[in-house]
């Protein structure tokens, strides 16, 4: 049969369908590449020993860090995340309860005996407040000038002179601005107002050189303690009946001369005296606290005197020099507090 087929087409048809006949089908070529991919194994490349240790040190760094990073629902916050947002409103709170307390102490211990003249009058009470006035005016610009001095390094060249000099010498323009500032009629606003100023650059000069060794946030709790203490002490004095604190000026004479005293026993005690340095260490800090704080008291009282003596006409009325008081009495308490405050810090140390 295939025989005759072969005739039936002839030798022209079938060189005609040799080339087709020759080329080889899509599903002998699709099983030919299957089967080779398939039983054809993959070549095989060479790895060097620094490359294995490099990719093996890469995978275990990759598996350490998600597995550091990795947090399960057991793990809990920080200790303190959350009791810090509330500290600085329990400090606050704090704060002003010890404030609003030290208030009623006081008032029920020193004033059990009001004013019976139905208040303070009008006169009385803006000249009180006039001095209040001056008196922030000048710690502010004692605590600005001591600022600039720090900043301008003033203050370490006064630190690497001769102690003697400078405190000798600084306590010579203290009392001499001050006296110059008291002598000075308030008329004449201009040489009076720059010699107060320059009183109270004199005194920010004297307390730079602390203020460079004590942080900041300590600063702070000596100012806000110092505040207290005098705003509670002046409502006393300011609400008490009329002269009842002037008695106390000779004794806090008293108590100041024994406070400098002990001031001054470190320059001339030994050093081996450690008991008797200590004694008066504490002296000095605790013992001045309380005479400043009856400073301020008497000061309070004294200022409320000459009020109602310019009313009457007898002295003129200068809030500029009743100031003067009331800030030595600031920076004295400020000062100590401020040393108090740094051995408490020390010793927790």
């Amino acid at each position: 049969m295939s025989f005759s087929i072969a005739l039936r087409h002839g030798p022209a048809r079938l060189s005609q369908r040799l080339p087709q006949l020759s080329q080889p089908s899509a599903s002998a070529v699709f099983r030919t590449t299957a089967t080779r991919a398939f039983h054809q194994a993959s070549p095989k490349t060479t790895r060097s020993p620094a490359a294995g240790l490099a990719s093996t040190s890469f995978a275990a760094a990759t598996r350490n860090a998600f597995r550091g990073s990795s947090r399960t629902y057991m793990q809990q916050a920080a200790p303190g995340a959350y009791g810090n947002q509330s500290s600085p409103m329990r400090k606050l709170l704090v704060t002003g309860a010890i404030f609003g307390g030290s208030l009623v102490a006081i008032n029920l211990v020193f004033n059990r005996e009001t004013r019976d003249d139905g208040g303070m009058p009008v006169y009385e009470r803006e000249y009180l407040n006039d001095t209040f006035l001056h008196t922030g005016l000048g710690v502010g610009i004692i605590a600005m000038s001591a600022r600039q001095m720090i900043k301008s390094g003033f203050v370490y060249r006064l630190m690497v002179t001769n102690p003697w000099v400078v405190g000798l010498g600084g306590l010579a323009l203290s009392f001499a601005t001050m006296y110059g500032t008291r002598a000075i009629s308030p008329d004449n606003y201009i040489p009076k107002y720059a010699m107060w100023a320059s009183f109270n650059a004199t005194q920010a000069a004297m307390i730079a050189p602390m203020l460079t060794m004590v942080p900041g946030a300590l600063l702070a709790r000596a100012g806000l303690y110092t505040v207290a203490m005098m705003g509670s002490l002046s409502i006393v004095g300011a609400t008490a009946k009329q002269d009842k604190y002037l008695y106390i000026g000779g004794p806090l004479l008293a108590g100041l001369g024994v406070v400098l005293a002990s001031s001054m026993a470190p320059m001339l005690l030994p050093v081996t005296a450690v008991r008797t340095l200590a004694l008066t260490e504490s002296i000095s800090l605790y013992g001045g606290l309380a005479v400043f704080g009856g400073f301020t008291l008497y000061d309070v009282q004294k200022i409320l005197h000459h009020a109602r003596l310019a009313e009457r006409g007898v002295i003129r009325k200068d809030a500029v020099n009743e100031s003067i008081a009331l800030e030595l009495d600031f920076i004295n308490i400020f000062v100590r507090m401020v040393q108090i405050l740094t051995m408490q810090q020390n010793r927790r140390r």
